[in-house]
């Protein structure tokens, strides 16, 4: 009979998932809206997705497309994160080609013009911010 064999002792593996579920986190999370916006929009392509909904561009494949740079993988996965966060909903067309829309919700749209002038003083400090980011 072959036996299996650990990576690491057992009595080692039971102390890291002991020492794991007793985490306590030594930086507490800060309870305030910049907190709140942060946990949100962090994600690569979040902003992007916001954007392009914004703009009319619904669908799945659609979204996959006008960001080229993503995989499908990370949009879907970041979409969900949206819509877990109330910021997007979806919408099933159950029709002979089934197929999803993604739109703002309230929330949704009252938070693009704070990422609209997110990016309007990203445009007025254009060149300085370059300079930076070298």
């Amino acid at each position: 009979m072959d036996k299996f064999i650990y990576p690491l002792p057992v009595t080692k593996l039971l102390i890291f998932d002991i020492m794991a579920n007793s985490y306590e986190r030594k930086i507490p999370i800060m309870d305030c809206g910049h907190e709140y916006i942060r946990r949100i929009l962090y994600g690569r392509w979040k902003i992007v997705l916001l954007l392009r909904i914004e703009s009319g561009v619904c669908r799945p494949g659609e979204l996959a497309r006008s960001i080229p740079q993503a995989t499908r993988r990370v949009l879907d996965a970041q979409l969900i994160e949206l819509l877990r966060h109330g910021i997007i909903s979806r919408q099933v067309f159950e029709e002979p080609i089934q197929h999803v829309e993604y739109q703002l919700t309230e929330l949704g749209k009252s938070l693009m013009p704070v990422i609209n002038a997110m990016g309007q003083w990203g445009n007025d400090n254009a060149e300085q911010l370059k300079r930076s980011l070298k």
